[in-house]
């Protein structure tokens, strides 16, 4: 089955995940990166925010590409005020000529009150059902003009916009927003409201087809709509290397990858769902004692398994339809450098993945 197909760009690599710190950001890295990634025929360019802001490369890949969706993968909501994250979405929005897709996620507590220097309010999730509310009555006001359509709840007020701060209509006001999850309600939310899920690669797939789908329909139901009307979007991690010899050193970079995240008690009902709640106690004291670098250590083969794609190059494309099929609309690769810079095969990847005759994909949910 052919699948929207997109890539990211300033994603973190293992030494990153491994403790070290980001490489410097560069506007001719950032601009090669978005115009590689039209040419070898992606769908779609994401950023995500991790150590660098998601918004600001976007700008550039609007300027320098014509057809590829562009979106935040994904910024974290709480830190800015819906009126800050609803000006760049409608800003990008038209600056990319209707290819934006504002992402939003709620990281942890831990993160939003110590990393970002911001205010945390419990319940999450009711929060973010208000923010998205309250983005959507401002994107409705400065489409229309004059008088702003009202938003009050529990946790954002909005009624004063005066002509000389509305940023005015634009010709594609509708902004999809997706939400990355991994909970339930944050899938039932999706479902119910929004327009897409960007399921956080820590979900396995088991556990997106037995918890996160039939919750994201649960919340369909609730909303009136259809799960056709969802996009569920795939980042899974991909062991792959040219040949057998090279899968083992591409094993024990994604091991790493997948013990940072597995580490962050938001996630542990992925491993509960799985009966590896005591994953988390084996991480503790590497974390503790600042061995980043050996956390992959306590995922195993099998566990690896329930997470990645795992294939040599000239199998991923069949390995990768093979664990999303029937589940995902959109697969997003976040390829090792030695694949990405491959431009023929990289190319050849996409084309196999999106259908040798599927034509470029409509940007709007199938």
């Amino acid at each position: 089955m052919p699948f929207r197909v997109e890539t990211v760009i300033l994603a973190p690599g293992t030494e990153q995940y491994g403790g070290a710190a980001q490489d410097p950001l560069g506007i001719d890295a950032i601009v090669g990166a978005a115009k590689r990634a039209e040419e070898a025929g992606f769908d779609g360019v994401t950023v995500p925010e991790g150590g660098h802001d998601p918004f600001l490369p976007l700008v550039l890949a609007a300027e320098h590409t014509t057809r590829v969706r562009l979106g935040t993968n994904v910024a974290i909501a709480f830190p800015r005020s819906p009126m800050v994250t609803a000006q760049l979405a409608w800003d990008l929005q038209r600056l990319s000529g209707g290819r934006f897709v504002l992402g939003l996620g709620t990281q942890s507590r831990a993160h939003v009150e110590r990393r970002y220097a911001a205010e945390w309010k419990e319940p999450a999730g009711p929060r973010l059902r208000d923010y998205v509310g309250c983005l959507r009555a401002m994107f409705e006001s400065f489409q229309r003009g004059g008088r702003p359509q009202r938003f009050e709840s529990d946790h954002y007020r909005f009624d004063l916009l005066p002509a000389f701060s509305n940023p005015g209509p634009i010709a594609h006001p509708h902004v999809p927003i997706h939400l990355g999850a991994v909970n339930v309600f944050g899938a039932r939310l999706v479902g119910e409201l929004l327009d897409g899920i960007r399921v956080h690669p820590i979900a396995t797939f088991r556990y997106v087809r037995e918890v996160l789908v039939p919750s994201i329909q649960e919340g369909a139901a609730r909303g009136g709509r259809s799960r056709s009307e969802v996009e569920i979007v795939a980042a899974p991690f991909l062991v792959t290397a040219p040949d057998e010899a090279g899968l083992a050193a591409a094993k024990a970079a994604a091991r790493q990858h997948v013990a940072f995240y597995a580490i962050n008690p938001g996630f542990h009902a992925v491993l509960d769902h799985h009966g590896w709640g005591g994953l988390a106690s084996e991480l503790a004291p590497l974390l503790s004692a600042g061995r980043l670098g050996d956390l992959g250590s306590v995922i195993s083969d099998a566990m690896l398994d329930e997470w990645a794609v795992v294939a040599t190059w000239d199998r991923l494309a069949a390995a990768i339809e093979a664990r999303c099929a029937g589940t995902f609309d959109t697969v997003l690769l976040d390829l090792p450098p030695d694949l990405a810079s491959d431009a023929l095969r990289r190319a050849a990847l996409v084309r196999a993945l999106r259908g040798a005759d599927a034509g470029h994909v409509s940007h709007a949910p199938s």
